[in-house]
Formats: C-alpha cells, sequence, structure tokens
C-alpha cells in the first residue's frame, strides 16, 4: 500500500472581501511552506465591557457583549535553505519574504488613499482560516561564512472579525488503516475455538455433535490468521477474529497455515489431534 501524499499547508491572498482568493493573474499570491507547522493554536474572544453605574451588589452591574467576536490563529512556519530544494537559494530571507507580503499594506481597492494589509487565508487539508496578518515576528539563526542567514522560523498572527466555525463535509467517519482492527489477546490455555465461541461467532450450536459450520468458523479464523496450533495458542498473542479465509481440504502434513480439518456430512464425530509441526483427523 502506497503511503498517501504529504498535503502542504499554503498562504493564498484573498479579495478585500475575505470571501474570494485573488488569483495570481490579477496580482495576487500563493506560496507552499517548506515545512508544515508543529501546532496551531485558535483563539476565541468576544468584546465585553463593563457598563458604567448600576448597582453591582444588586447584579445589574455585569459585563456587557458590545460587538463581534474575533477569532484568532498562531502558527510558526520554518524554512531551511540548506535542505535540498528545486530552487536553491543563498539567503533564507529571498523565501520568508513571500511571507512578509502578507503583512505589507498596500492601496486599498476600495479607497486608494488607506492603506491596508492584503486579506490572506492558511489552509492545510481540511483547515481553513480566513483573516488578516495581525503580526508576524521572524528569527534567523545558522548563519554562512559570510553572514548570510540559513534557516528562520517565523510565528504568525492572524485574526478575523467574527468566530469561525469549522465546517465538515460527510459523516466523518474515518477510513480504516492499517493496524487499527480490532485484536483480541489469546488468555493462557485459550484455544481459537474457545476465542470464537466467546465472540459469538462462528460457534457450534448447542447439542450439535459436529464442528460449527465452515462458512466463518473458527478454521477459517484459524486459517485467516496464519494459526498452524489452534488448540495452543501463546499466551498474549493477537488473534482478529474478523479475519476469516476460506477452508479448504485439511492441515496438511507440513502443518500450512492456510488450511483446515475438513468437515464433510458423513463424519459425525471427528477428533482433531494437532502438534505444532503437523494435524491429522482421526475418526472415533
Amino acid at each position: 500500500m502506497t503511503a498517501p501524499a504529504l498535503v502542504k499547508a499554503r498562504l493564498i491572498e484573498m479579495k478585500e472581501d475575505l470571501k474570494t482568493e485573488l488569483p495570481v493573474s490579477q496580482g495576487g499570491k500563493a506560496i507552499d511552506v517548506q515545512f508544515n507547522p508543529d501546532s496551531m493554536k485558535v483563539s476565541f474572544a468576544n468584546q465585553l465591557v463593563q457598563p458604567s453605574g448600576g448597582d453591582q451588589s444588586a447584579g445589574n452591574g455585569g459585563m456587557q457583549f458590545v460587538g463581534a467576536g474575533t477569532t484568532k490563529l498562531a502558527l510558526t512556519l520554518w524554512f531551511d535553505v540548506t535542505q535540498p530544494s528545486k530552487t536553491p537559494v543563498d539567503d533564507v530571507r529571498r523565501m520568508t519574504r513571500d511571507i512578509i507580503h502578507f503583512i505589507t499594506p498596500r492601496d486599498g481597492k476600495k479607497d486608494p488613499k488607506k492603506k491596508v494589509p492584503p486579506a490572506a487565508r492558511f489552509v492545510w487539508g481540511s483547515f481553513v482560516f480566513d483573516g488578516m496578518v495581525e503580526s508576524l515576528e521572524e528569527s534567523l539563526e545558522f548563519f554562512s561564512p559570510e553572514g548570510k542567514p540559513l534557516r528562520a522560523s517565523v510565528a504568525i498572527s492572524m485574526t478575523q472579525q467574527k468566530i469561525l466555525v469549522s465546517k465538515f463535509e460527510g459523516a466523518g467517519d474515518a477510513p480504516k488503516r492499517p493496524g487499527q482492527r480490532p485484536m483480541t489477546p489469546a488468555r493462557q490455555g485459550d484455544s481459537i475455538q474457545q476465542l470464537v465461541a466467546d465472540q459469538g461467532a462462528g460457534a457450534a450450536p448447542a447439542g450439535a455433535s459436529g464442528p460449527a459450520p465452515q462458512d466463518g468458523g473458527w478454521q477459517s479464523v484459524a486459517a485467516g490468521n496464519g494459526i498452524e496450533d489452534p488448540l495452543r495458542l501463546q499466551p498474549g498473542a493477537l488473534v482478529d477474529l474478523n479475519l476469516r479465509a476460506e477452508v479448504g481440504g485439511g492441515f496438511g502434513a507440513g502443518g500450512g497455515a492456510g488450511s483446515a480439518p475438513a468437515v464433510g456430512a458423513s463424519l459425525p464425530v471427528a477428533t482433531l489431534t494437532i502438534q505444532p509441526s503437523r494435524a491429522r483427523l482421526g475418526l472415533n
């Protein structure tokens, strides 16, 4: 299974209405970060004031809400020109100046006499934050012999004049990944038959004289987990009781993990004698 591609965080210039992105063809800027942030901090706040007057002891002098709430995003981005890159540069500030673009005031579209910084969108996977860069702090380190900075960290603070609520699509069920299937640990003296019976799946009905059916029975669980000795499980061994394999033929003399004792209507009673290296089926 191939690993999913790494999603890079991006800073995208927005139009002043903070609703649509400003295309690069129209002078907008969109950059991919060099390294994704280690963490992000989202803060929510309301604008409250203490009203003048009023008898606080009487309970009528409480705080009052006077304006829309705000949402702030804080994160740190790292840049390193010593790392392999498609476009190598000799000074890390050649990379960080693209970030500084988002805090540099310029003529407003609606009022050219009014200087405003560009609106920005920070997006990383399903995380989206639209706002304006409130502050930016760049730290330079690791200098070349010529005195050029080669590494930098840029702490960014963005703000939006409203409470931003995350939006999601679909039910949000996490996809199953390898290693996430529930596993059952074997206890001292457990057998596959006992584990399957405890689960209530694949066990023979009460009063039945023969083994459980092959579809979902303990034989298919043993074969699916590659267990050669279903009667002698190693204590602590993890067994996937939902993993089934087709059962056909019988355990061969070599003790193959993908087979199980054959079951037929003409065999009312069967005794299974199993050794670690082989299994044989004898009739009473």
